[in-house]
């Protein structure tokens, strides 16, 4: 049984902040306290981020026979159609009332690279039926790396590292970077029936910067071993973005920082969001930080590559796609 649900209230950074301590110091209280926040003064103008709502809900519209053509492949490149995913199958009867459509690092396929499980050519919709799409989702992209790897710097020095410590080739030099852009299309969420926009989940990687309409949707949970468990939304903030910690960095930082539980619950209303995950390189090994370990906290977790860990998330969470073979157009 759930109690009433309220709303959060999560610190703000501001990336134009001269005041770096300051900013550390909000960081470090956040990513203690629930691992969500906000970031503003970010330098990515209103306009691209309008331009990539825009060209979202132009994708979405369109037919579901044209949506299928571009089905997510092996490498998670592609549509995502409704039910797709199951991220808490434990309390969910179906997947979550969403679509999606994932976008990675562009990599020719005859790139030596485009062996590696995340990366490759991305699938694009045609300029016919949606021109300038892929130029302003891949503006966006690049746009959104830069954002991530400044929170990144701050992240790095509330953990008592330096400054540049996740800028290394085999952390955010060669990064898993995807952007997500996501349709809840108005089913009415129903926790106590197992219905959910979204269903309760951490991410898997680094960090998550989210942008959103001003459609309230996203419920976090502070402390999941509580019971009841008590979940408080996260309000939208306009030109903004919700930055969530993953569970790669609950793992660097030895749980000293949060990958919180969340989840999406919806009243009704069509619901557009835009997620960009961003995660180290495939070989980065994922371990305890030094600053994160003491005789009495050693390592709790055993060490991890990021491409051995992402694939397994990914395999949990996603449909086989051997279950549309029959409903691809």
């Amino acid at each position: 049984m759930e109690c009433s649900v309220s709303r959060t209230n999560l610190n703000c950074i501001s990336l134009a902040d001269p005041d770096t301590l300051k900013s550390v110091a909000l960081l470090k209280q956040a990513c203690l306290d629930s691992g969500f926040f906000y970031v503003v003064d970010h330098g990515i103008s209103q306009e691209l981020m309008d331009a990539v709502f825009a060209q979202s809900k132009k994708f979405f519209d369109l037919p579901i026979i044209e949506k299928m053509k571009l089905l997510r492949n092996e490498k998670n490149r592609g549509y995502t159609p409704v039910l797709d995913e199951i991220l808490d199958p434990k309390n969910q009867v179906n997947g979550d009332y969403k679509e999606g459509y994932y976008i990675g690092v562009e990599v020719p396929e005859d790139d030596p690279q485009a062996n590696k499980p995340f990366y490759g050519p991305n699938q694009w919709p045609s300029d016919e039926v949606l021109p300038k799409w892929r130029e302003v989702m891949e503006q966006y992209h690049n746009e959104a790396l830069r954002v991530a790897k400044s929170v990144a710097k701050i992240i790095a020095l509330a953990l008592n590292l330096e400054e540049d410590f996740f800028d290394k080739p085999e952390m955010l030099g060669e990064p898993i970077a995807t952007l997500r852009i996501l349709h809840y299309e108005g089913q009415v969420s129903n926790p106590a029936k197992g219905v959910y926009g979204a269903g309760a989940h951490s991410d898997y990687g680094l960090i998550t910067l989210l942008a959103t309409d001003d459609v309230v949707g996203l419920q976090i949970c502070k402390d999941s071993s509580a019971q009841p468990q008590v979940w408080e939304y996260v309000a939208p903030v306009k030109g903004g973005f919700i930055v969530n910690l993953g569970d790669m960095l609950e793992r660097w930082s030895n749980c000293i920082f949060r990958s919180t539980l969340h989840r999406v619950v919806l009243d009704g209303r069509q619901r557009y969001s835009i997620a960009y995950f961003v995660e180290p390189s495939h070989d980065c090994i994922v371990e305890c930080l030094p600053t994160c370990k003491s005789e009495s906290n050693p390592p709790k977790f055993a060490p991890i590559t990021c491409s051995a860990y992402l694939s397994q998330r990914y395999k949990d969470t996603h449909a086989d796609l051997t279950a549309y073979s029959n409903r691809k157009a």
